[in-house]
């Protein structure tokens, strides 16, 4: 960020490294049949409920939620990562529309995993295959070596190579997951995104994305992401605010080391456009000014208030422009109410 744009309260857009764009519509959704003990129980009992209730419709109004909030809050790309068991094909094409049509980046992804199955695992492959053969932006996605077999694991590589895209997948997020490290030496590339990494014991090639709310929300520990030499930063599905991710990653680097200062998380924060180069080309004016590290870790409140993407301004003084928010907002409500019920029924 250079000097002229700080000191006029602009900067590129934000990119959030790591987000799941299908729990917008989570928010007072069923509390789970029992209290979860840990990480795996959190995971069963409310996440992998919410994915399975899925269909076409709700991923759709998910996606214009998320895609509204992070337009909002100056985040001009998300790299998403995706689940919906019940509605796999055609799931990212869904979700890349509905980006478009609120007028935000997206790079898309389907969770591969064993947890639903082998057949569920080749659907979940082949939603990601036939995405980027059909020129959509996007990745391989795998949810974490814990559910997945050495043969699907091989196949999420194979693909990734075979289509000249990465690799986007959770790693060592908790320690049921600690051995993904040995998994994946010799397997991971530069392109991969590696999201979580709080108990990763080594250095693998790829991004390090650090999700400093959803970790500690699963409590799950804290990742020390000053340890790797590749760091963005994402949400994990807690909307795209990603100048309050990047403050909640100061203090907490800070809590670790009382040496960290608030531009070591702004590089985290500026990372992602390596990775979404696109948002370079975007301008988010906001409501403070300088826009400076040292000052917004500790200034709260700081909004977008006009957003150019590609140079056509998505956001204004009145709102969104391509899109009606109340609308989105109130029919996004009315598909929580049927994803609750579908849930309730699982």
């Amino acid at each position: 960020m250079n000097e002229e744009s700080a000191a006029s309260g602009t900067t590129p857009g934000l990119v959030c490294a790591h987000h799941h764009l299908y729990s917008a519509l989570a928010r007072g959704m069923p509390a789970p049949p029992r209290v979860p003990r840990d990480f795996t129980d959190i995971l069963d009992l409310v996440w992998w409920r919410l994915d399975r209730a899925l269909d076409l419709e709700t991923i759709r109004w998910s996606a214009l939620l998320g895609a509204l909030e992070a337009l909002e809050s100056g985040t001009t790309a998300i790299i998403d990562h995706h689940s919906s068991p019940s509605a796999i094909e055609g799931s990212l094409d869904v979700i890349a529309d509905a980006c478009a049509e609120v007028g935000v980046r997206v790079v898309c992804c389907y969770e591969v995993t064993d947890r639903n199955g082998p057949d569920g695992a080749k659907a979940g492959l082949a939603e990601n295959e036939r995405f980027l053969r059909a020129g959509g932006r996007g990745l391989v996605g795998a949810h974490a070596c814990f559910t997945l077999t050495n043969e699907t694991l091989d196949a999420v590589c194979g693909t990734a190579a075979d289509l000249g895209v990465g690799v986007h997948i959770h790693v060592a997020e908790d320690a049921v997951d600690v051995r993904s490290g040995v998994r994946l030496a010799g397997r991971a590339r530069d392109d991969w995104l590696l999201a979580h990494c709080v108990h990763l014991d080594r250095t693998l090639p790829g991004t390090v994305v650090h999700n400093p709310r959803s970790n500690l929300n699963n409590g799950v520990g804290y990742g020390r992401p000053a340890r790797f030499p590749r760091v963005a930063l994402g949400t994990d599905g807690i909307g795209a605010d990603m100048l309050d991710e990047f403050r909640l990653a100061f203090v907490l680097a800070r809590d670790s080391d009382l040496t960290s200062t608030p531009d070591q998380a702004w590089t985290w924060l500026e990372a992602g456009a390596a990775l979404v180069p696109d948002v370079l080309e975007d301008v988010v004016t906001w409501s403070y000014t300088p826009v400076e590290p040292g000052r917004l870790a500790y200034t709260t409140d700081v909004r977008a208030e006009r957003v150019a993407v590609g140079g056509e301004i998505v956001l204004d003084e009145l709102g969104p422009t391509r899109v009606d928010s109340a609308e989105i907002r109130a029919r996004a409500g009315e598909h929580a109410a049927r994803l609750f019920r579908r849930m309730e029924e699982i």
